[in-house]
């Protein structure tokens, strides 16, 4: 079983929050790690809809592939992690950590060539928003399993005919993908000190999807522009925002840093809009708002459930920090 924050906290940023310990934000510079996560937020999806712009040249596998590649080289070479003095099951976890990942990556890649972003993302946020409400077993959470369900419906019309159904079902699995994306992150950074294990992982979801991405790509990944912009997705979506969020999550609470990143399907819209021309209709734009309302909903009532039970365990008269 996982942590209520393990639960309720979305990727990139699990691992990132076992390698450094939550704290409550001071009174003046709670703005700072807030601005550090929605930085993390804008640099992701900014990166995925380059991901989109770059498909074109290497295919959806050949953006994957090159993706995880760079970000592996990166990590390795910024963590070096200890190879050695590790068990059997340390291992078996980081390597279905790492094929987690891959899959995520591949799935929602995959999703994002064939539906707008902001949707994309909006259908996989549903796996840690499931996880969450099946993790937290509270009646409420029938109501924010109930509204994010009304934004899905929203969101394709009524039966997914503005939708290509094979996009929508790429997104799905990404989201089933992402929701035990947390699970092994949360575990493998039980296992492993700092981001080693995220490093690790990385590199066997490199080592996984290279084949992947030569075969749909050849050549073509060899092409310095294709590279260059290969290595800019790696960037935005993967070393930066680890990057911001491991230092935000030093000073903000990983229950504050699950609701601000709740917020990803509307930047994903956003940046969509911005770089890709993906205009949202109004009942796309308040199917998104439904989810978010869902996602925060469900994160708080599981922050909830955290503070009474500790509040419960407590002694009388027992000082106790909100």
């Amino acid at each position: 079983m996982t942590t209520p924050d393990a639960v309720t906290t979305p990727p990139p940023a699990t691992t990132a929050a076992a390698a450094a310990p939550a704290a409550g934000p001071g009174r003046l510079g709670s703005l700072g790690p807030v601005g550090l996560v929605l930085a993390g937020g804008i640099s992701v999806q900014f990166g995925g809809a380059l991901a989109v712009m770059l498909m074109p040249r290497a295919g959806a596998l050949g953006v994957v592939a090159l993706r995880l590649l760079v970000a592996a080289v990166v990590l390795l070479l910024v963590c070096r992690p200890r190879l050695r003095g590790h068990s059997r099951t340390d291992w078996g976890t980081v390597v279905v950590f790492g094929i987690t990942m891959a899959a995520m990556n591949g799935l929602f890649y995959q999703a994002v060539a064939r539906i707008p972003l902001g949707p994309a993302v909006t259908l996989e946020v549903l796996g840690p928003l499931a996880l969450s409400v099946l993790a937290s077993r509270r009646a409420i959470n029938v109501v924010w399993a109930a509204l994010a369900l009304a934004g899905v419906f929203l969101l394709g019309g009524g039966g997914f005919s503005g939708l290509d159904p094979a996009g929508v079902a790429f997104a799905l699995g990404a989201g089933a993908m992402w929701a035990s994306y947390i699970i092994f992150s949360a575990r493998t950074g039980r296992r492993f000190p700092q981001a080693d294990g995220l490093a690790l992982a990385m590199a066997v979801g490199a080592v996984l999807f290279l084949p992947l991405g030569i075969a749909e790509s050849g050549t073509k990944l060899l092409d310095p522009v294709t590279l260059g912009l290969g290595a800019a997705v790696a960037l935005l979506s993967s070393v930066l925002p680890y990057t911001l969020e491991l230092l935000a999550l030093r000073r903000l609470p990983a229950s504050a840093f699950a609701i601000l990143m709740s917020l990803e399907p509307a930047i994903a819209a956003a940046a969509g809009f911005l770089l890709l021309d993906q205009a949202l209709t109004a009942l796309q734009a308040a199917a998104i708002a439904l989810v978010i309302a869902a996602s925060m909903g469900a994160v708080r009532t599981q922050v909830g459930r955290g503070r009474g039970r500790r509040k419960k365990a407590a002694p009388e008269g027992a000082g106790l920090e909100g």
